[in-house]
């Protein structure tokens, strides 16, 4: 298992603030998504990186666990014994990890399953995702063998991992080849099986696409446990989601605000013109009917433009002399 540095990814330093996290990534996925790279192939990896990378470090708890495995991340997720060389010094792992389960000698650190196809790396999956499981009486959502008790059948635990989803896969849905490698918790010998998994269109974040029978093995001739990919929703650079409606920051020029203009924005099905009212201020809402996820009870939801009125950082000389005879001239005061 590879270690992600999700930093180094992201071109930031361990101190950046929620705003540089945000701003890094914006312009990393501006600059690696698929739509506009034009090594596409190359692209979409880098871009699923930069997305896991940013699910992480945007999110405080996972931050903060991530930042505390530290330099003992590997011995941790190979479940080294306290006390041993390189390993921890006491019997409390780090802080967020309390109660899961590592074997020792997995390399994938949970319990013998590893997927691939799913967008996500090992590293994520193990320390983050679907494969940082608890143990769980109830059987569900963990990893790893448990004997049958009292010689009885016994159903296989189910066992999940994470899928990261497009927004154009919610869209129109899609087919994704996904990979498990299943490994024997006695031989250690390893089977992988590849599954055609049905994205469906209008699929939302944190729902289960369940795969009947592919968990764990059952003891003593009791049924195999469930598959279950919990869907997340890949960050997109243009877009937020919020149930089937999409929002979009546009930036305008103080004059489009004012005196009201005709601009094209992005869709998920390319670039449509979308017209600015006259006197337009900072937090408007413009929306686009039907440019949005599918609803559950059909149509589309919308795609919401959020105005930001914006300033020229720079002015040369010609334009500062425009401003300031604006300046002398304008009655208006933004504080009356």
């Amino acid at each position: 298992m590879e270690y992600k540095d999700y930093y180094q990814i992201l071109g930031i330093g361990k101190d950046a603030d929620e705003d540089g996290i945000r701003k890094a990534f914006r312009k990393l996925a501006r600059k690696y998504h698929p739509d506009v790279a034009k090594d596409k192939d190359a692209a979409e990896a880098k871009f699923k990186e930069i997305n896991e990378a940013y699910e992480v470090l945007s999110d405080p708890e996972k931050r903060q666990k991530y930042d505390q495995l530290g330099p003992n991340w590997e011995q941790f997720a190979q479940g080294v014994p306290p006390g041993a060389a390189g390993g921890y010094r006491t019997n409390v792992p780090p802080s967020g990890f309390e109660g899961y389960e590592f074997r020792q000698g997995d390399a994938t650190g949970w319990g013998g399953f590893e997927f691939s196809g799913t967008g996500f790396s090992d590293f994520f999956e193990t320390f983050f995702g679907g494969g940082a499981s608890r143990w769980s009486d109830g059987g569900t959502f963990t990893r790893g063998p448990r004997e049958a008790r009292g010689g009885g059948p016994r159903m296989g635990r189910d066992i999940q991992a994470d899928i990261m989803v497009t927004l154009e896969e919610a869209l129109r849905g899609s087919t994704r080849q996904v990979t498990l490698k299943r490994r024997d918790p006695q031989s250690g010998d390893a089977k992988k099986e590849t599954y055609s998994v049905r994205i469906p269109a209008g699929v939302r974040e944190g729902q289960l696409i369940r795969m009947a029978g592919q968990g764990e093995a059952g003891a003593a001739g009791g049924k195999a446990g469930d598959l279950f990919l919990h869907v997340r929703l890949e960050r997109h650079p243009d877009f937020r989601v919020q149930g089937s409606d999409l929002y979009y920051e546009l930036p305008v020029a103080p004059w489009e605000a004012a005196l009201g203009a005709k601009i094209t924005i992005p869709t998920l099905e390319g670039r449509v013109a979308i017209k600015i009212p006259a006197g337009t201020g900072s937090g408007r809402k413009l929306r686009l009917r039907g440019q949005g996820l599918p609803l559950k009870s059909g149509g589309r939801g919308d795609l919401h433009a959020e105005v930001t009125v914006a300033v020229p950082a720079k002015v040369a000389a010609e334009e500062r002399k425009l401003w300031e005879k604006l300046q002398a001239t304008s009655t208006w005061d933004p504080r009356a």
